[in-house]
C-alpha cells in the first residue's frame, strides 16, 4: 500500500512516528513538505529569537528517515508544493508538474494565519508569525526598527509580542476584543494578565478596530483606529487567529464545514474513504482544534486505522497552560462557566497580581473548569480532577485560596487517579501505561520517558509523571531514589553527614570514597557548598575553585550581558556618609549602574570580570566586606530604624540586625538566606516574609522562620516568643544549622519546612526543646563558622594566584568587546542586540 502525506509539520510527523513505532511492514510512504526544512516545533517558535536555531527546533530525530527499517519505505520530499488532488486517478499533482499516486492520502496541511482585510496590510514590513522564514524576515526588519506591533491578543499574539521584545523593540499588542485572550480567560483574569504584561513594558491596546495602515510621520507605519486614535510603528505582525488550509480538499470536492475545515469522522476519514485529514485542517463534530495535543491524537488515530487497529478520535480537552512573556496562564475546561447551573469560586490578589477561578457543577461535587493567571501551580491537580471526575473536597475553595498556617491546599494523590487517566496528552500516555512500565523495570524518570515517551513533548506533565513513578516504586517496595546525581548514590543530606563525620575536606576525596566517575555540574557545586558549610574554607582554594558555578568562581553575580554585580555588605542597612561617598566614587570611576536594593544595600552593576579585583580593593580599603550577593549564603538583614529613632519602636532593630548579620555573614547554606528585624509590630522590615524574622514586643523578641518572597511567597511561622537577644541567637544558631544539615540541594527554608515530616511542631521540638539532644552541637558548629569567618574578596585580592583568575580570556589580557552600554536616566544599562549594532560603545575606565 502506498501512502502519501501532504504536509510535514508537527502533526504530519507524529503520524510518521506512529507508523514507524508500529512497524511499517508492507507500507510505502511519501511525505510532501511545502517548506524547505523538515518538521519543527511551532509551539516553541518564539525561542528562535532567544537563540535557538532551526536545527534546535527540529522534531525529526537524527537519522530518522535513514533508519534501516524506513530508508526504502518512507521518503521525505521538501519544497514539494501540492497544487491539486485527482481523486479519480488517486494521485496528487505537484507544482513542478510531476504527480504521485496513492492508495491512501493523508492531509496534514495545517492552517494559515488570518490577515484582516485592512487597507495597507500588504505593505512592506508587515508580517505573519508562522514559519521560520517569517521569523528570519522579522529579525532582519527588527535590526532597523525601534517599535513593533502585534495585531492579535490571543495565545500566539502574546508569544509574538515576546519575540518583538527579544528583538529589542518597544512592543505593542493591538486587540479587537475588549480583553486579551478572550477565548481562554475571563474578565478578571484578563485584567491581571494585562497588568502583568504592561509591567513588562509592553503596550496593550484592547477594543481597537484597525481601519487602515498608512505611512507614519517618523515611523514606517501608522495604524488608524475606528475611535479616531492612531499608533505609529516600524513593524507590524499579524497574529489574529488561524484558518484551516482546506483549499486542496475544496477543489477536490471533499466535504467541508460551513466556515471551512475538512469534515472527518471518528477514524479521521474524510468524505472520501481513501483520504484522511488530521490536525488544524480537520473539522470533527463541527469543531476545529488549534492545539497540538488534539492533532497528535488525530495522527495516532489515522495511523492505527491504516494499520487495521480498532481506534477512534472522540474530541479532545482544550485545556492549556503556557508561560506568556514570563506570566503563567492556564485555562481549564469550561473556563467561562457556560454549563447551566454551574457555580464559580474566584480569588484575586491585586498586590501580587494573581487570579484563580474554578467552575464547579450545580451539585458542587465536580470540577468543570478554571482560570489561573500569574500562578498556575495548581494546574496539574485541577486538570486531573476535572478529566477524571474526581469528587471535590467539602470546601473546594481551598483548591485556589492561598495556604496559611491553618489551611493547607488539598492535594490530589496519584492513587486517586484511575488507570485510564491520561497523564501525557501530547503522546496519549495513561497512568496505567506508566505503572506497567515501572513494573517492567523503568525505575528512573529518564527510563520512564524513554520507554513511554511521556513528558518528551511539551514537558508539562513531567511533575505528575514523577509522582506516578515514586508512588509505584513505593508500592513495589523499592526505596525512592533521592540520589544527588549519577555520580553519588546519596542525597545532599547524606553527603553532608559523610563529609562532616569522616572529616572529608576535598571533592576528590569525597568522590574516591563515596562516588564514581568525574562528577558533574550538579554534584560539584553541591559538594563545594557542603565543604564550605562544614569547614568554612575559602571557596577559591585551588582544589575548590573548579567546583564552583560561575557566580562563586568570580565572587560576583553574573548579569545577562556578561558583566558582574558588586554588592558590598552594609549590615542592617546601616552605612556611614564616608561609606556612601566611597561607594559613589567607585561607581563613578568604573561607570557602574547603582541601585538601592530591597535588602537595604547598594548594588553596583556593569563591572567587567577584569575590573572586579580593583573595584573590591577600593571598597575593602574603605572598610567594606563581601556582601555574598553571589552565594548560597546570608544575603541581607533588613531592618527598620527601631527604638533608636522611631517613636513607635520598642526594640533596637538596627543594632540587633547588625549583630545578627555580622554573626551569620559567613554561613554557606543550601540556598540563599534573608533576615528581617522589625522594632515593633508595625513590621516595617517585613520580617514575616523572611527565612528568619524578628519582631520586637514590650516583652522581648518574637522569632519567625521559613518565610520567603519570590515566585511562591510564604508567610513565616512563629517558632518562639518573648525572647532575649541571647535566646534569639541560640535558637537561630540551631535553626540555621539544622537547615544546613538536612535540606536538599537548592532548597529554600520555606520548601524545606513544607517537606519536613512533622511540620512546625517537629521543628519547634528540635530547635526550641532540643528533642534530639543536638542543640549544643548545632550551636558549637555555628560558632566554628563565626570564628573562622574571613572576607572572601579580601582573600581574593591579596592572593596573586586567585587574583590572576579574573580575566575574560585565559590567554589574553584583553577585555570583552561584546560588552556595550547605552545611557539611560543618567546612568548606563546593557545595550540590546540591535543597539550593539548601531551604538558607539560607552567607554568605561
Amino acid at each position: 500500500m502506498h501512502i502519501v502525506v501532504i504536509g510535514h509539520g508537527m502533526v504530519g510527523h507524529k503520524f510518521l512516528e506512529t507508523l514507524a513505532a508500529s512497524g511499517v511492514h508492507d507500507l510505502h510512504v511519501t511525505v510532501l513538505g511545502e517548506e524547505p526544512r523538515p518538521a519543527y516545533d511551532r509551539v516553541h517558535l518564539s525561542e528562535f529569537f532567544a537563540g535557538k536555531s532551526a536545527d534546535d527546533l527540529s522534531l525529526v530525530a537524527p537519522g530518522f528517515f535513514e533508519r534501516e527499517d524506513l530508508a526504502e519505505r518512507m521518503v521525505l520530499r521538501l519544497n514539494a508544493k501540492v497544487v491539486a488532488i485527482d481523486r479519480a486517478a488517486q494521485s496528487v499533482l505537484l507544482g513542478d508538474g510531476s504527480s504521485v499516486a496513492y492508495d491512501r492520502l493523508v492531509l496534514a496541511t495545517g492552517s494559515y494565519p488570518f490577515v484582516p482585510p485592512v487597507p495597507g496590510a500588504d505593505r512592506k514590513d508587515c508580517f505573519v508569525y508562522r514559519t521560520i522564514e517569517d521569523l528570519e524576515a522579522m529579525t532582519e526588519c527588527g535590526s532597523r526598527s525601534r517599535t513593533g506591533v502585534v495585531i492579535g491578543g490571543g495565545l500566539l499574539g502574546l508569544e509574538c509580542a515576546k519575540a518583538l521584545r527579544d528583538l529589542g523593540l518597544q512592543a505593542h499588542v493591538v486587540e479587537f476584543a475588549p480583553r486579551l485572550m478572550a477565548v481562554q480567560v475571563d474578565d478578571p483574569g484578563a485584567r491581571v494578565l494585562r497588568t502583568r504584561i504592561e509591567e513588562l513594558g509592553v503596550g496593550v491596546h484592547t477594543g481597537k478596530n484597525t481601519l487602515a495602515i498608512v505611512d507614519g510621520e517618523t515611523t514606517t507605519h501608522r495604524m488608524q483606529f475606528a475611535d479616531g486614535t492612531h499608533l505609529d510603528t516600524d513593524m507590524i505582525v499579524f497574529s489574529a487567529g488561524i484558518r484551516p488550509r482546506d483549499e486542496l480538499a475544496r477543489h477536490a470536492g471533499l466535504e467541508l464545514g460551513a466556515r471551512g475545515g475538512i469534515v472527518i469522522d471518528g477514524q479521521c476519514l474524510t468524505s472520501d474513504p481513501h483520504i484522511y485529514a488530521i490536525g488544524e485542517c480537520a473539522l470533527w463534530n463541527g469543531q476545529l482544534f488549534g492545539l497540538v495535543a488534539p492533532g497528535y491524537d488525530m495522527a495516532r488515530t489515522a495511523a492505527r486505522h491504516l494499520l487495521g487497529t480498532e481506534c477512534g478520535f472522540a474530541g479532545a480537552d482544550m485545556s492549556t497552560k503556557l508561560k506568556l512573556m514570563g506570566v503563567d496562564v492556564a485555562s481549564i475546561g469550561d473556563a467561562h462557566g457556560a454549563t447551566p447551573g454551574s457555580r464559580s469560586y474566584q480569588f484575586l490578589d491585586e498586590r501580587r497580581q494573581t487570579y484563580r477561578k474554578i467552575v464547579v457543577s450545580s451539585c458542587g461535587k465536580y470540577l468543570l473548569g478554571g482560570v489561573l493567571v500569574g500562578d498556575a501551580a495548581a494546574y496539574g491537580t485541577l486538570l486531573q480532577t476535572m478529566l477524571n471526575k474526581i469528587e471535590l473536597p467539602e470546601a473546594p475553595e481551598y483548591l485556589i485560596l492561598p495556604e496559611s498556617g491553618s489551611t493547607i491546599r488539598p492535594a490530589l494523590g496519584v492513587d486517586k487517579l484511575p488507570a485510564t487517566a491520561q497523564v501525557c496528552s501530547c503522546n496519549d500516555i495513561s497512568k496505567g501505561a506508566l505503572c506497567d512500565a515501572v513494573a517492567a523495570g523503568a525505575t528512573t524518570i529518564g527510563a520512564l520517558k524513554s520507554c513511554t515517551t511521556a513528558g518528551t513533548a511539551c514537558g508539562g506533565c513531567v511533575p505528575l509523571v514523577t509522582q506516578v513513578l515514586n508512588a509505584e516504586l513505593k508500592k513495589l517496595g523499592v526505596a525512592v531514589n533521592n540520589h544527588l546525581c549519577e555520580h553519588f548514590p546519596y542525597s545532599r543530606q547524606e553527603l553532608y553527614h559523610l563529609v562532616r563525620v569522616e572529616g572529608i575536606k576535598e571533592f576528590g576525596e569525597l568522590l574516591a570514597r563515596h562516588g564514581r566517575g568525574l562528577g558533574c555540574d550538579v554534584c560539584k557545586p553541591t559538594a563545594a557548598n557542603i565543604l564550605a558549610s562544614v569547614w568554612n574554607d575559602f571557596v577559591l582554594k585551588p582544589k575548590h575553585a573548579s567546583l564552583q558555578d560561575s557566580n562563586d568562581y568570580f565572587l560576583g553575580n553574573i548579569q545577562k550581558d556578561g558583566t558582574y554585580s558588586v554588592v558590598p555588605r552594609m549590615p542592617g542597612g546601616e552605612v556611614t556618609a564616608d561609606g556612601l561617598i566611597a561607594v559613589g566614587m567607585v561607581a563613578k570611576k568604573y561607570g557602574l549602574y547603582t541601585k538601592i536594593t530591597g535588602g537595604q544595600r547598594v548594588d553596583l552593576f556593569g563591572a567587567r570580570v577584569d575590573q572586579l579585583p580593583a573595584i573590591w580593593e577600593a571598597l575593602i580599603e574603605a572598610g567594606f566586606e563581601s556582601g555574598h550577593a553571589y552565594g548560597k549564603s546570608l544575603r541581607t538583614v533588613k531592618s527598620c530604624v527601631g527604638s533608636t529613632w522611631c517613636r513607635y519602636g520598642v526594640g533596637d532593630s538596627v543594632g540587633f540586625a547588625i549583630e545578627l548579620e555580622n554573626r551569620y555573614k559567613g554561613l554557606r547554606a543550601p540556598h540563599k538566606i534573608k533576615f528581617g528585624v522589625s522594632g515593633c509590630t508595625r513590621e516595617c522590615a517585613e520580617a514575616q516574609g523572611k527565612d528568619v524574622g524578628l519582631i520586637a514586643t514590650d516583652k522581648g523578641w518574637n522569632l519567625y522562620v521559613c518565610g520567603n518572597g519570590g515566585m511562591k511567597p510564604r508567610h513565616a511561622e512563629l517558632i518562639a516568643s518573648n525572647l532575649t537577644e541571647a535566646e534569639v541567637v541560640k535558637l537561630t544558631d540551631r535553626f540555621l544549622m539544622f537547615y544546613v544539615r538536612t535540606a536538599e540541594r537548592l532548597q529554600r527554608t520555606s520548601t524545606w519546612r513544607e517537606n519536613l515530616e512533622g511540620g512546625l511542631e517537629y521543628l519547634k521540638q528540635v530547635v526550641v526543646e532540643d528533642s534530639l539532644g543536638i542543640g549544643d552541637e548545632l550551636e558549637a558548629q555555628m560558632q566554628h563558622v563565626v570564628d573562622t569567618y574571613a572576607c572572601e574578596w579580601k582573600e581574593a585580592i591579596t592572593n596573586p594566584a586567585v587574583r590572576s583568575r579574573f580575566r575574560h580570556f585565559v590567554n589574553s589580557p584583553e577585555a570583552d568587546s561584546n560588552i556595550v552600554f547605552v545611557p539611560e536616566r543618567g546612568q548606563v544599562r546593557p545595550a540590546t542586540f540591535d543597539e550593539r549594532r548601531r551604538t558607539i560603545p560607552i567607554a568605561i575606565a
